[in-house]
């Protein structure tokens, strides 16, 4: 608990997979919506909301992938600092 609130070890990262997962939640959610929402069912929405859900969980794991390397970046930096 001293690490955390102290900022010796970074909370982030741990929360960044959280993240993650809830935007993937999101990005399910809203394709189906797109792809069933409104009236009736067409071609165009269905592929609409499949590229929706392909094009958005890429996007946030790119994020979040993005993310996680300046954390590491920063792991590296410190411990090249202590030596």
């Amino acid at each position: 608990m001293r690490d955390v609130l102290f900022f010796d070890s970074m909370l982030t990262p741990k929360v960044i997979t959280f993240v993650y997962w809830l935007m993937l939640v999101v990005v399910l959610i809203s394709g189906l919506k797109t792809i069933f929402g409104g009236f009736g069912f067409s071609f165009e929405k269905l592929i609409v909301g499949l590229l929706m859900m392909v094009t958005g969980a890429v996007g946030a794991r790119i994020w979040c992938e993005l993310l996680i390397v300046l954390f590491k970046i920063h792991d590296n930096v410190k411990k090249m600092a202590e030596k």
